[in-house]
């Protein structure tokens, strides 16, 4: 059982948490809120979507995968007033949480808050690792099915690696940024039923990397959706050329046929 009262007062950092919770009042005898119920429970916010400041302090102590009860007394709870009709004035609330995964998004939320000029100074490695975040948040939400939103932070992250550099291994490392992104959202769209994008993102791997053999199937697939079975064809055969026993790539050529 943990105890607030061993937290420093500090400032929150920014994370996106998926966290299952339940509060109770009492001696968890009455249930007041929980997400148990989802399947698959939202990305929040701290500070912005979790906002009980003792919950907060809480799970900044967590990591991924770890489960904790947590006894929030009221002034790091719902204070004097409590939260009528739900929590009576001065109560001691308790918590079951367990943190399903997080993100850090501090850095992210501070690139997007610099002005162009200020981005353009940044060093490399900065950006990198900012549009490595916004890419990790576009596959979460991807494999949660989301695939609008990851579309979304697929794009934003491709936003960030715009500029070119006059280093050729400083533009190796971007365009070996941007290929994950291309591919991810050639798949994402094939998700949309967007084939005739999803082609345009794989072909824009395969300028950065022409035996990309996950790029031509990317692009054999959309072909063979949008029923242009002869460029289909070419693709998956060229993809097969490079991996000749991958299941996926001989199942596709069999659905063609």
């Amino acid at each position: 059982m943990r105890s607030n009262s061993s937290f420093s007062l500090l400032p929150t950092p920014r994370f996106g948490l998926t966290v299952k919770y339940s509060g109770y009042l009492g001696n968890w005898n009455k249930l007041f809120c929980s997400n148990g119920s989802n399947k698959y429970p939202r990305l929040m916010k701290l500070g912005k979507d979790i906002t009980l400041w003792g919950l907060e302090i809480g799970l900044l102590s967590m990591t991924k995968g770890e489960a904790a009860l947590f006894v929030l007394t009221p002034e790091y709870a719902y204070g004097q007033r409590g939260c009528p009709p739900s929590i009576p004035p001065n109560t001691t609330v308790l918590f079951k949480v367990e943190v399903l995964d997080f993100i850090d998004s501090e850095e992210c939320d501070a690139f997007f808050e610099l002005t162009c000029e200020q981005r353009d100074r940044l060093p490399l490695e900065k950006v990198l690792k900012v549009a490595a975040t916004e890419r990790e948040f576009g596959n979460y939400f991807f494999y949660k099915q989301c695939f609008k939103i990851a579309k979304k932070r697929y794009k934003r992250a491709l936003s960030i690696l715009g500029h070119s550099s006059s280093s050729k291994a400083e533009q190796s490392q971007i365009n070996a940024s941007k290929l994950l992104l291309f591919l991810n959202l050639s798949l994402t769209y094939l998700k949309l039923e967007r084939a005739d994008r999803a082609l345009k993102y794989g072909e824009l791997a395969l300028e950065m990397d022409q035996g990309n053999a996950k790029a031509l199937f990317r692009c054999g697939q959309a072909c063979l959706h949008m029923r242009e079975y002869r460029k289909s064809r070419d693709f998956l055969a060229r993809a097969q050329c490079i991996q000749p026993f991958n299941r996926d790539i001989n199942n596709e050529l069999k659905k063609l046929a």
